[in-house]
C-alpha cells in the first residue's frame, strides 16, 4: 500500500506520504532507530507502532487543552493523518533536568534539576549536526519572526507544563523533550502549530522512583530492553491494553 503512494519526505524515524486530500499528509512511523546523527542504527521491531500510539494519545490530550497540532487522526497501527505544514527549520528543546548534551556541554552532573525550564533552539540540519542557534540567528536569517519565536516559546512551556503533569501522574519524570513547529496558512495569515511526534524517541523519560531510563537513551547507551521500556511508558499511560501482541522484539 505504501509503495503506491507518493513519498514526500523520509526522515530517520518517519516517512511522509501525500495525503488523501489537499493540505493533508500521511505520517508513517518506522521501526528504525538512529542515534548520533544516524551513525548508530538498528531496527527495533514494533517501535513505530508504540510511538504512533503514544504520540496519538499525547496529541489528543494537547488538543483538548487548546494547543494546536498537526494531528488529525490515527489511521492504523503505523500511520496518522496529519495537516501539511511549512516546517520551521528549528528543533526546539525544552529541558527540566540536566541530561545529554547539556551535561556534556556545560560540565554539569546528569540528573541535576534546573532552576527553571530552559528552551534551546537548534538549526534542523543533520549535515551540520543540528547546531545550537540563538534568537538573533533565527531572526537574522529569517527562519522565524520575533512573533513566531514568542509563540513557539509560550507554546513549548505550555506543552512542558502539561506533559510534566501527565507523566508525573503515572510515575514518570519528564527530563527534557525535542519538538518541531510548522506554519499553517489561512489566506495571508500564518499560524504556528506543533508539527512533530511526542514519544520516547523525542523525550527523556525517567522512572520517578528509580530514575531508570524509559526512552531512547537506552538505545544510545547500549542499555538494552528498549522496546520493553517504550511499552512500559504506553502501559502506564493506559494505552497498553489495546497494543497488539506482536510487540515482543528487542534489538535486531
Amino acid at each position: 500500500m505504501t509503495t503506491r503512494r507518493k513519498k514526500i519526505y523520509e526522515g530517520k524515524a518517519k516517512i511522509l506520504y501525500e495525503g488523501p486530500e489537499p493540505g493533508t499528509l500521511i505520517q508513517y512511523f518506522k521501526d528504525d532507530a538512529t542515534a548520533f546523527n544516524a551513525q548508530k542504527k538498528a531496527v527495533l521491531e514494533g517501535k513505530g507502532v508504540i510511538n504512533n500510539r503514544i504520540s496519538e494519545f499525547v496529541m489528543l490530550k494537547l488538543g483538548a487543552v487548546g494547543i494546536p497540532t498537526h494531528f488529525i487522526k490515527r489511521m492504523n497501527l503505523r500511520e496518522q493523518l496529519i495537516k501539511e505544514v511549512e516546517i520551521i527549520p528549528l528543533e526546539v528543546i525544552c529541558r527540566n533536568i540536566v541530561a545529554g548534551g547539556l551535561a556534556t556541554r556545560l560540565g554539569l552532573e546528569e540528573g541535576t534539576p534546573l532552576p527553571r525550564s530552559i528552551i534551546e533552539f537548534c538549526l534542523k540540519d543533520d549535515k551540520l549536526n543540528d547546531p545550537m542557534v540563538t534568537e538573533e540567528h533565527i531572526t537574522a536569517f529569517n527562519w522565524a519572526s520575533t512573533q513566531e519565536i514568542d509563540d513557539i516559546m509560550a507554546m513549548t512551556l505550555r506543552i512542558n507544563d502539561f506533559l510534566c503533569g501527565m507523566f508525573s501522574a503515572v510515575g514518570i519524570t519528564l527530563v527534557d523533550f525535542k519538538i518541531e513547529y510548522g506554519r499553517v496558512y489561512d489566506g495571508e495569515f500564518a499560524r504556528v502549530i506543533l508539527a512533530d511526534e511526542i514519544s520516547p524517541d523525542s523525550c527523556r523519560l525517567w522512572d520517578s522512583t528509580t530514575n531508570e531510563k524509559l526512552d531512547k537513551d537506552r538505545f544510545r547507551r547500549d542499555m538494552g530492553e528498549i522496546i520493553e521500556s517504550y511499552t512500559e511508558v504506553a502501559r502506564r499511560l493506559g494505552i497498553m491494553k489495546e497494543m497488539p501482541t506482536v510487540i515482543r522484539g528487542g534489538l535486531h
